[in-house]
């Protein structure tokens, strides 16, 4: 018996001691910076990185030369169906709590545990918005037509799409509000790879100022402050 609890309390304090060095990690690592591109291209596209305090988007223009995103998120699938946005924002996260999770009450320790330890599918949270306002939830990026075109292959890349190339619609009740849906997406959350984890790879990808990795909005905004 006493062997049983002694293995018990190491079992606690090692999992303690993981706990510790991932908060620990995840407050440091973001202090290193990635540096944005040096171009020569006129900046010419306008995005956004948004965050609700925890979790972080990708905002775009819904059409440029570049790219016309309602031809991949339909406005039709949303429940206002307006069709005159200027806006999409584009978050990748854990389906449980995209679905399930609407408030922090509503969370379970299942969901947080499959979440944490890649046990539970991704999804893609779209929405639109009319207009985006700069302020300490809202970072205003320029980009160059190069660099919009590597974000846009960067977040066409993790949705999940049907037999004729398109994403995959998932049909809910559990949307945020009356111009969002959500999307099958690739891969599976972990304390590792968060949703600021890709919104921060994006901004990589597109050649902007990144953290090394974080796992937390905090990790990618104090870079834009």
């Amino acid at each position: 018996m006493k062997k049983i609890v002694l293995t018990i309390l190491k079992a606690v304090w090692v999992l303690i001691g993981i706990v510790a060095l991932y908060l620990t990690l995840g407050y440091l690592i973001p202090f290193i910076g990635i540096p944005a591109d040096e171009v020569t291209e006129p900046k010419t596209v306008t995005a956004y990185i948004l965050t609700n305090g925890v979790h972080t988007d990708i905002v775009v223009p819904v059409k440029t030369a570049e790219m016309d995103w309602s031809d991949e998120i339909p406005f039709e699938n949303t429940r206002s169906g307006k069709s005159d946005f200027k806006y999409l924002s584009i978050g990748w996260g854990d389906k449980g709590f995209y679905l399930d999770t609407p408030t922090w009450a509503d969370l379970k320790v299942s969901t947080a545990l499959k979440a944490a330890f890649w046990l539970s599918e991704s999804a893609m949270h779209c929405t639109f918005y009319d207009k985006m306002t700069v302020g300490k939830d809202c970072r205003k990026l320029m980009l160059t037509k190069s660099q919009y075109l590597k974000l846009i292959a960067f977040v066409k890349d993790k949705f999940d799409r049907d037999q004729n190339g398109k994403p995959i619609l998932i049909k809910t009740d559990a949307v945020y509000g009356p111009n969002d849906a959500f999307y099958d997406a690739k891969g599976s959350y972990s304390f590792l790879d968060t949703c600021n984890t890709w919104t921060n790879n994006g901004l990589k990808a597109a050649g902007q100022k990144a953290a090394l990795w974080t796992p937390t909005d905090f990790g990618i905004f104090q870079h834009y402050d």
